[in-house]
Formats: C-alpha cells, sequence, structure tokens
C-alpha cells in the first residue's frame, strides 16, 4: 500500500510557539504553571503537558494566588484579561499572533463606529475571545443562510472579520453574501486569513487527487483539523479524523491501494509518524510525500520567555 504525506501538515508557528511558551515557563518558574483553556485543541499535546506540571483551567479563578498563568492560543476576551489584573497574576499571553491581528482589525472597525460580523464557529475559543475583545456590536455567523438573516443599525457603516481557523475558501461564499447584500461592508485582505490553514486544506485537496482514503491526525475538539477529514470526503474520498494509531482500523484500507495521511495545525509530527507504524502493522508500505509549499514563519516569544 502506498502512503502519501501532506505537506505542509502538522504544527504551525502559532501553535509551536505556544507549546514553547508553556515548555519555556516551566523551565524557567518552575511547575506547577497554570493554562485558561487547553493551549491548543490537540489531547495528547495537553496530556504531555500536564504530565509536565501543566495545570489546565477553565476559569481564571480556579489559578491560586500568584500563579503563572498562561492564555492558550486561541486567545481571550477582555474581561479575562482584567480578571487576572484584578487579582494581580502574572500572566503570559501566549496567543497566536494572526489571532492578536483579528482583534486588532476589529478594534480599528469598531473605533470607527461600525458594527462587526464574525465568521466562524459558535462555541470556539478564538470566536469567544475575538467577541470579547472587540468592543463593538457583534453579529456572528456561520453561514450564507445566517447573512440573509441578519440585522443590522447601518447597512452603510459595517465591517467583517473571520476566525482564523477557517480558510479563505471556507469564508468565500460567506464574504461573498455580505458584499452583495452589503455592498458598503469592509474587511480584511484575504492575505489576512492564517497562512497555515489554507496551505493545510490545500495539501488535502492535492492528495484527494491521489489516494484512495485519506487519514487526518487530529482531536475532535481541533477546528482546522475536523475541515481538513471534510474536506476529504466532500472530494469523494473515505476520510477519517483519528487521534493517534490506536484509531485505527484494518476494514478501511481493504482492496485499498494508496492512503493519504495528513494531521491538523495542532497535531505532533510523533503521531503522524505513529500512524504510520500503526499502517506498517496492516502490512507492506511505501511512503513518499508531496512537494507541497515550505512554511518558514516564526513568531517572536514573549519578552519575559525571550531568554528562557
Amino acid at each position: 500500500m502506498q502512503v502519501i504525506l501532506a505537506q505542509p501538515r502538522g504544527f504551525c508557528a502559532g501553535v509551536e510557539r505556544a507549546i514553547e511558551i508553556v515548555e519555556r515557563a516551566l523551565k524557567k518558574y518552575g511547575p506547577p504553571i497554570y493554562v485558561r483553556h487547553e493551549i491548543v485543541h490537540n489531547r495528547h499535546v495537553v496530556e504531555n503537558l500536564r504530565a509536565r506540571g501543566a495545570v489546565f483551567v477553565d476559569e481564571i479563578d480556579e489559578v491560586p494566588p500568584g500563579g503563572i498563568t498562561v492564555f492558550s492560543a486561541h486567545g481571550v476576551a477582555r474581561r479575562v484579561e482584567e480578571r487576572a489584573a484584578d487579582r494581580n497574576l502574572p500572566v503570559i499571553d501566549a496567543t497566536c499572533p494572526l489571532v492578536a491581528k483579528v482583534h486588532n482589525e476589529g478594534r480599528r472597525y469598531a473605533a470607527q463606529g461600525r458594527e462587526v460580523v464574525l465568521v466562524g464557529h459558535a462555541g470556539h475559543a478564538e470566536v469567544e475571545g475575538t467577541i470579547g475583545q472587540v468592543p463593538a456590536k457583534i453579529h456572528l455567523v456561520q453561514t450564507v443562510a445566517d447573512v440573509a438573516a441578519l440585522e443590522v443599525a447601518d447597512p452603510n457603516k459595517l465591517s467583517y472579520i473571520t476566525q482564523t481557523t477557517l480558510s479563505v475558501d471556507d469564508t468565500r461564499t460567506i464574504i461573498a453574501a455580505l458584499t452583495e447584500r452589503f455592498p458598503g461592508i469592509v474587511g480584511p485582505n484575504v492575505r489576512d486569513i492564517c497562512y497555515a490553514t489554507q496551505n493545510r486544506q490545500q495539501a488535502v485537496r492535492e492528495l484527494a487527487a491521489m489516494v484512495d482514503v485519506i487519514l487526518v491526525v487530529g482531536s475532535r475538539n481541533s477546528s482546522n483539523s475536523n475541515r481538513l477529514r471534510e474536506i476529504g470526503a466532500e472530494l469523494g474520498k473515505p476520510s477519517y479524523l483519528i487521534d493517534d494509531a490506536t484509531a485505527l482500523q484494518r476494514e478501511w484500507f481493504d482492496g485499498i491501494a494508496s492512503v493519504g495521511l495528513t494531521a491538523g495545525a495542532s497535531a505532533p509530527e510523533l503521531l503522524v509518524q505513529g500512524v504510520i507504524d500503526g499502517l506498517r502493522a496492516l502490512g507492506e508500505i511505501t511512503v513518499s510525500s508531496l512537494a507541497g509549499v515550505a512554511e518558514d514563519v516564526r513568531f517572536r516569544f514573549p519578552a519575559e520567555l525571550a531568554d528562557a
């Protein structure tokens, strides 16, 4: 059986930075380090950091006085920042710089007196953080139907921003519907949408043209991992989202000549290699990789950890 690896796959720069922030904090300050919500949406990453002394909490009030506190890559609402400041907690912000850029764009539109349409998934940590960062009327839309139902105060004072884990392709139809209904709406350049999401989705599209089955390594609560599986299915290929090699089922590969393998932006490469080993245990395989896009984006670390 031929196994073709997507390129790029797995960790993006924002995820690498967030995980390393926790690792550097543990090294510099020692455990425990308190992290509000999961640092990234991957069960294996969270469990690994927990074993090394990270404590994951749902709310800031669960952090004991003086506890070193890390905000996750998805960002947090202003009320969370303010509550941490009220308690004088030492905070390290691991918000992805691309998420922070969306926050800044939303605040800029709010300062112009515009209502803001947020294209994203209800309940996602990033969406909740963004809504809590922008001091304006926020309309969350998930579908074209939501756009049709929008009621705004002034169609000429309207703007939009997007969840970073959606790609240009994911948002294109919704943004088109917005601009058709509200010709005066303003929004960021499509180049501002997360490069990593777009690149990984394009790699899955390339895989789908070459293989019989697609495997996506990622956790169930990972928005971008779920979307990779959906794209494979939309292109007519049986596609499975798996946490790791233990989820592999032999019957998926009966009569199959080729498998495409990728990973969501929060899934470590170690899990991909584990899946390759799991496939090898099922029978003889050859492994190759797409040429794909080389990513060389790197983000700076917070000043307090630059020397850690």
